[in-house]
C-alpha cells in the first residue's frame, strides 16, 4: 500500500485566542515529533514549517495530524503536549483506520484536535520538499 503525504498543503493557518499558550503547546508538541524543524516567531505569530499561528477572531477549529517517525515519537508528542497544556483526546495506541496506524490525540488550548501519527515502517521518496526561489 502506498500513501502520499506532504504534497497537498502549502501551509495551515491557525487563529488562536492566546498566542503565548499556543506557542508553549505547539513548540513542545512539535519538538517531540520533529526536533529538527525550523521555528520562526515574533510577538504576533509562530511559524513552524507549514504551520502558521496568530492570535485573533474567529478562532480556527480543525483536526491536524503531525507525522511521527515511530511509535516512540507519538508517545513523546502526547506526553509533551499534555505537559504543555493539552487535554487528552486519545492516548497513544493502535487505531483501526488502516493496518499499522498508531496515533495519539490531544486538544490544544483552543480545542483543536491535534494528533501525531505513525503509519508503520515505510520508505520515503524524500525527507522534505525543498523550494528555492529563482
Amino acid at each position: 500500500m502506498e500513501y502520499h503525504t506532504g504534497r497537498l498543503i502549502d501551509h495551515v493557518h491557525l487563529v488562536v485566542k492566546d498566542l503565548d499558550a499556543s506557542k508553549r503547546f505547539y513548540k513542545a508538541a512539535i519538538s517531540a515529533v520533529k526536533p529538527d524543524v525550523r521555528i520562526n516567531e515574533s510577538d504576533r505569530h509562530l511559524q513552524i514549517d507549514e504551520l502558521y499561528i496568530s492570535q485573533g477572531e474567529p478562532l480556527s477549529h480543525i483536526h491536524l495530524s503531525f507525522q511521527a517517525k515511530d511509535r516512540d515519537a507519538v508517545t513523546a508528542f502526547y506526553d509533551a503536549a499534555m505537559a504543555a497544556g493539552g487535554r487528552d483526546n486519545g492516548a497513544p495506541g493502535e487505531r483501526d483506520y488502516h493496518p499499522g496506524y498508531y496515533g495519539a490525540f490531544v486538544y490544544d488550548p483552543d480545542g483543536n484536535n491535534i494528533e501525531a501519527t505513525f503509519h508503520g515502517p515505510s520508505t520515503r521518496s524524500a525527507e522534505a520538499v525543498v523550494i528555492t526561489a529563482t
